[in-house]
């Protein structure tokens, strides 16, 4: 009795898709550092914000604590890397990396961690199979 070895490829992104996350990721970063140290920690930003005026950066410094406040970077990055563990896909990857990235940065360290760990693990998965 012979048992033929059913191979599937692994889930691996090919060289353009790794420089696109390369990119997506490095933006992330990018756009979690101006956010930190540019509008956050800044004190003159912050003086202004409560003294009432009213433009992006004090739109964007409220909006970002009010959301790395409820950990939404963190448990959006798990919550779409453990789908993307369930069923591996470029989009999935991306968006996880993008919220990831945010997370780390921006105060959601821990539960960005956990994602980073599921998107790890994601790459030992078989890719689907074509419908």
């Amino acid at each position: 009795m012979t048992t033929e070895a059913v191979t599937t490829a692994l889930f691996r992104p090919g060289r353009r898709a790794l420089a696109w996350l390369a990119a997506v990721g490095c933006a992330a970063l990018a756009a979690g550092f101006y956010v930190r140290y540019g509008l956050i920690e800044q004190t003159t930003v912050g003086l202004a914000c409560q003294a009432g005026l009213r433009n992006l950066s004090c739109s964007l410094r409220g909006n970002a604590i009010a959301l790395f406040t409820h950990s939404v970077f963190g448990i959006g990055a798990i919550i779409v890397a453990a789908l993307n563990l369930l069923r591996p896909s470029l989009v999935l990857f991306t968006l996880a990396l993008g919220f990831a990235g945010l997370g780390v940065v921006l105060y959601n360290v821990n539960t960005a961690a956990v994602a980073v760990a599921l998107l790890v693990l994601s790459l030992a998965r078989r890719a689907p199979e074509p419908e």
